[in-house]
């Protein structure tokens, strides 16, 4: 190949910058043009492409967000507006071309790929919800970000003996809730992947009561229920006042942490040889610290799991 463009979609996550800096770089190594595609797929279909070197990545690395942009382009699930895309691209001398985003973002470069255009994936999430891969791009940096939240609201849940219901992203998957609550001493984490009981919660607290404890911390994954209903149930069945605080995008946002600066670097470059090997309809992530590809349909023919180990670890822990 002797030209390919890169594209982030979807939410932004921290390290997506890093991921295309290391895509550019590698190609730039290999001899390959690289084009930035801006906002997303609206940016794909509407030529909106800017010649990315060397100079133009310098000095992103550690910057969060995306310097391409994202956008929403539902339009794109139409295959006039695929095979349009493809046709703008050949014009263009585009030969291949690199997504970074979480699922839905997948299954348009699948879509292109079965198309005859080939199109390699890196999973930029911060819901670590992206099947075929242990680690998505931006988990780290917003787990690290949650933690460091968790840890201040306690602060003040200590000095004024309050309960905290603390509310985190991660759409269907719980894995920031998971993580975020065994590392910051939650008392409850509610994750979509397991079901919960409201009274064995309230046990939990009424326990803690009994020997003395005046606050807790409960952790819910937006993909459970909203934090603020929680702790409207929670006060009808308590009668004491819960205090209820939703991180919200806050978590998108930050300096990416070096693991995740780390594994955009390991993807990036892994997806330029796939293309120059003549692969598409790949995916690049982690398994067992190897980097390892994939084809999209695992993506979607999978579920992603999350760990719940570290569920029944948290339980034991905050008894």
């Amino acid at each position: 190949m002797k030209k390919i463009a890169v594209l982030t979609s979807g939410g932004d996550a921290p390290g997506m910058n890093a991921a295309i800096r290391a895509v550019v770089r590698k190609a730039r190594y290999h001899g390959v043009e690289v084009v930035g595609v801006y906002h997303g797929y609206e940016g794909l279909y509407n030529e909106n492409y800017k010649p990315l070197d060397i100079g133009s990545v310098g000095d992103i690395i550690q910057r969060g967000g995306t310097i391409l942009y994202s956008a929403r382009f539902p339009e794109f699930k139409e295959g006039d507006y695929q095979e349009q895309a493809i046709e703008r691209m050949k014009k263009a001398g585009i030969e291949g071309l690199v997504v970074i985003g979480g699922d839905g973002s997948y299954r348009g470069a699948m879509q292109l790929t079965e198309k005859g255009f080939p199109c390699v994936g890196i999973p930029g999430t911060i819901d670590n919800d992206v099947p075929g891969t242990e680690y998505t791009i931006g988990f780290d940096t917003a787990l690290n970000t949650v933690v460091d939240s968790i840890d201040k609201i306690r602060d003040t849940a200590t000095s004024h003996e309050n309960t905290f219901v603390i509310e985190v992203m991660g759409r269907d998957a719980g894995d920031i809730a998971l993580w975020a609550g065994l590392a910051g001493g939650a008392e409850s984490i509610l994750i979509p992947e397991e079901k919960f009981e409201i009274e064995d919660i309230v046990t939990r607290l009424e326990r803690g009561a009994s020997r003395g404890k005046r606050h807790s911390i409960i952790i819910v994954a937006e993909g459970v229920m909203k934090g603020h209903k929680l702790a409207k149930q929670l006060e009808e069945r308590t009668g004491v006042k819960i205090r209820t605080s939703v991180l919200g995008h806050i978590q998108r946002g930050g300096s990416p942490s070096a693991r995740d600066r780390v594994l955009a670097g390991l993807f990036g470059a892994r997806a330029v040889e796939l293309l120059i090997e003549g692969k598409g309809g790949r995916a690049v992530g982690i398994k067992n610290h190897n980097v390892v590809d994939y084809d999209f349909k695992v993506a979607f023919e999978q579920k992603h799991q999350a760990d719940l180990s570290l569920y029944t670890l948290s339980k034991e822990l905050s008894i």
